[in-house]
């Protein structure tokens, strides 16, 4: 399901035969992937995002810079006349040069990290992934070839993160903390500077033409983006760049700047604190050892390449994904035993039911289906569909185990595990909770925008899917 990507192709209808592979039969023409035709709703939508995702995230940064995380005070201070939009923009640290150099020495790492260090993971770890590896088919009928070497850059900046803590002290650990709002703007800064080249480029010299997409609409082809696989030279990718480092590799770090934090001011570190460490510590690791996993997913296979990914990955993952660690600097909240027990086990329960869907995939994807899934011999449902090249492949979807209970199971583990990070920082206020709300509505949308890509790639064999796997998230409800 998750390897539907965009392309108007003629579609052939398989039927099943008594021993579970199909048939074909001809099928009406339909559009695979993202609409070449923006509707007034989406374009709405897009301006709405455009204008207000950045004020968005300053106002949670701000709320807990000027208001003890409250994100109500400073509307009912706005509203009784109390503050003004102008002193609130006052109050807040602007931009500097020297958070400017550590951010431009940050991505300029990550960089290096990505481009000239090859993975040597893989040769030492067994079970792990890396080094050159195949993506997903393109639109146009390409397979582009990845440098796997995530966990590795992640493990050597994590390396030496713990190495100037402890022994060469050439920063403060609390460093991203004490620069947490300037940072904002170099962010902000490199997310527009990277989404507007990727516009340019995508105009004036893609990667390739074949696989650029434009829609007519200048707002959307600039949020949504228009090349499918943008790269400089052969192995800079902007997608799995962006989307794997420098946000998701920082996300561990600014929790550890966050705990600092907590030890430098209060003498000690919360419970509450730990558990949001330890479990986005577990997903950030999850995804890198899963990163060549990670190429057959929606970011990578069906999103094309502009500012929803290029400043989202900036700015919206590492300001608002930590929410939780940030609200327990200035809320050190120290959970009861019992409390504490309830959170481990919810994240780790949803990270089982996360990670074990996920796996279940894969290994019928690697296998071709030659697998067991909860002792049973998998059940699946056998597609033709075409790339732009004129090629027919086969595709199988899953109806065996956790895809046999939800269409996007995956989802809810996840959800699950987003709940047990907010569920950590108690009760106290609303601001913490905002990672649940968002996920819902981020998953629940993955999952019509999915759904809506792989109706269109498989045609009527989707209904056929639906009918035998009738629940998107939740069995019985939704």
């Amino acid at each position: 399901m998750n390897s539907a990507v965009a392309m108007e192709a003629t579609r052939r209808r398989t039927q099943p035969s008594p021993n579970g592979k199909t048939s074909k039969e001809e099928e009406q023409p339909a559009q695979w992937g993202r609409a070449w035709e923006v509707d007034w709703f989406s374009l709405i939508s897009v301006i709405g995002l455009l204008c207000f995702a950045p004020f968005i995230v300053f106002y949670f940064v701000m709320a807990c810079d000027q208001y003890q995380c409250s994100i109500s005070q400073p509307l009912f201070d706005l509203y009784r006349g109390e503050t003004t939009l102008l002193s609130i923009w006052s109050r807040s640290p602007s931009f500097t040069w020297s958070a400017a150099k550590i951010y431009a020495i940050w991505v300029a790492f990550q960089v290096f990290l990505y481009m000239f260090v090859p993975d040597a993971v893989h040769k030492f770890i067994p079970g792990y992934v890396g080094g050159v590896q195949d993506g997903a088919r393109t639109p146009a009928g390409l397979i582009n070839k990845y440098e796997i070497n995530g966990l590795q850059c992640w493990l050597i900046t994590h390396a030496l993160w713990f190495a100037n803590a402890h022994y060469f002290h050439w920063f403060s650990p609390t460093i991203i903390f004490d620069n947490w709002i300037p940072l904002m703007w170099c962010a902000n800064i490199l997310g527009y500077t990277v989404s507007s080249f990727a516009f340019i480029k995508a105009y004036l010299f893609p990667t390739n033409s074949e696989d650029c997409k434009f829609t007519g609409n200048m707002f959307y082809n600039y949020m949504m983006g228009i090349e499918f696989n943008p790269r400089i030279g052969k192995w800079f990718d902007f997608k799995l760049f962006f989307n794997g480092r420098p946000g998701i590799v920082a996300w561990t770090l600014i929790n550890l700047s966050y705990m600092a934090k907590q030890q430098e001011l209060y003498g000690h570190v919360t419970n509450s604190m730990i558990l949001v460490n330890v479990l986005q510590a577990i997903y950030v690791l999850d995804f890198f050892w899963n990163e060549a996993w990670y190429l057959k997913t929606i970011d990578i296979c069906h999103d094309h390449f502009g500012w929803y990914l290029g400043w989202g990955d900036c700015v919206w993952l590492p300001y608002l994904y930590t929410l939780q660690g940030l609200y327990l600097v200035y809320h050190p909240v120290q959970l009861s035993n019992g409390h504490a027990l309830a959170v481990l086990l919810l994240g780790l329960i949803g990270y089982y039911v996360f990670r074990s869907t996920n796996h279940q995939k894969d290994l019928f994807r690697r296998t071709e289906g030659s697998c067991s899934i909860w002792g049973r011999k998998p059940t699946y449902i056998e597609c033709l569909y075409h790339s732009a090249d004129g090629g027919v492949h086969r595709s199988k979807l899953l109806t065996t185990g956790f895809w046999g209970v939800a269409r996007h199971f995956n989802y809810t583990g996840d959800l699950m595990g987003s709940l047990a990070y907010c569920a950590a920082c108690g009760f106290g206020h609303i601001l913490p909770y905002f990672y649940i709300v968002y996920m819902t509505i981020l998953l629940v949308h993955r999952c019509v925008r999915d759904e809506h890509r792989c109706s269109s790639k498989y045609g009527r064999d989707w209904k056929r899917y639906t009918d035998a796997v009738p629940y998107r998230l939740i069995p019985g409800v939704f």
